[in-house]
Parts: C-alpha cells; structure tokens; sequence
C-alpha cells in the first residue's frame, strides 16, 4: 500500500510537469495542427520515449553525476539551448510558406521523423532529468525497490506521451486546424518566438 501511494504521488508531481508548456509542446502542436494528427500522436510518443529515457537515468543517479561533475551539465545545456534556438530559426524562417489542406505536408514528413522530432526535442532539454530526479529524491524511499526501476521509466512514458497525445487529439481537430492555418505566420512566429526564448533561457539558467 505504501508503494501504491508513494507511486501516486510520483505520478501526480509528473502530470504537473508534463502539463507545464515547453518545447515539446510547441513541436506536438504545430506537427499536429500542420501536418496530421497522426504526426502529432508520433510526435506525442517520441516525448514520451525521453521522458521515460530521462526517467531512467534520474532512478539512476544522473543528478548526482551532472552535480559532481558540473562541466558536463554547463555542455548539455549549452547543446540542448543551441539546439531549440535552431529550431526556432526554422520555425520563423518557414512561417510565410502556406500550407495546403491537401496531403503534401504530410508526404513531407514520415512518421519516424515525427517521432524522432519529438524524442530529440525533449532530449534537448537536460534539466528535465535533473527535475525527476529532484522528484524521485523528495518522494522515493531510501531503500528503493527492484522494480521501480522498470516501473518508474513506464509511468514517465505514459504520463507524457499521454498527455502530449491529447493535446495532438484536440489541436488536430478541424477547427483549430483551420484557425492555424489562416494565421500561420503569426502563429509559427510566437512560436518560434517562444522557442527562442527557451533556448536563451536553458543556455544562461545556468542555476
């Protein structure tokens, strides 16, 4: 019983971080409004393959590797900021080219690319991992059970993946995806705008 509850309250602490917007659910969102809602769920599952990678390595001990070893954070937030400012500059750059309600944005982009769109997006972010390893050490007991080293990695994947497929599910739908598209270049420009912001922020939040 007491698992039960401290699992719970693990989930609970991830369902607030998922819901929290960030990069990952700017890419879900524009692969599922300007592509398909097929795109989106693919995207929706490669999130949640990094949240459950990052999720291993929190149960792990990354945290107090990354902590020992500082260096090695100051690169992985450097990379992951440079990264997200790349895809912003993508993101503005296209936002005047119109999009078809045909099928050719989705011959653009396979659903592998979608997944992985999803799985590097949320790899690009390192302070994730530091977050869920700052939750498993608030919640998780001292001697930690065998199997929570499987089960905490799947709560992490279904929680995001989850979470970001119902957001494909709902921003897919036909109306938003109409409002998207007749006001595509102010929309991709807030977002990437907001990407920059983010890349900015993870590169200087060094703290």
């Amino acid at each position: 019983m007491e698992s039960f509850l401290i699992l719970c309250s693990i989930a609970f602490a991830l369902v607030l971080g998922a819901v929290s917007p960030g990069p990952a659910f700017i890419y879900v969102a524009k692969n599922s409004i300007a592509v398909s809602r097929k795109h989106g769920l693919f995207t929706a599952l490669g999130t949640g393959t990094g949240a459950a990678l990052f999720g291993l390595l929190a149960v792990l001990g990354l945290q107090a590797i990354l902590l020992a070893v500082p260096s090695a954070y100051l690169i992985l937030k450097i990379c992951g900021g440079i990264y997200l400012l790349w895809l912003a500059y993508k993101i503005i750059r296209h936002a005047k080219e119109p999009i078809s309600m045909n099928n050719d944005p989705a011959t653009r982009m396979s659903f592998s690319q979608a997944y992985r769109s999803g799985l590097v997006v949320q790899l690009s972010n390192p302070k994730i991992a530091i977050i869920l390893a700052s939750v498993f050490t608030a919640l998780l007991p001292k001697e930690i059970p065998t199997y929570y080293y499987f089960v905490l990695p799947i709560l992490c994947f279904f929680i995001d993946a989850g979470w970001y497929s119902l957001v494909a599910m709902a921003l897919s739908a036909e109306k938003p995806r109409k409002v998207y598209l007749k006001f595509k270049k102010i929309f991709d420009r807030i977002a990437g705008g907001v990407m920059t912001i983010l890349g900015i922020k993870l590169i200087f939040g060094m703290k």
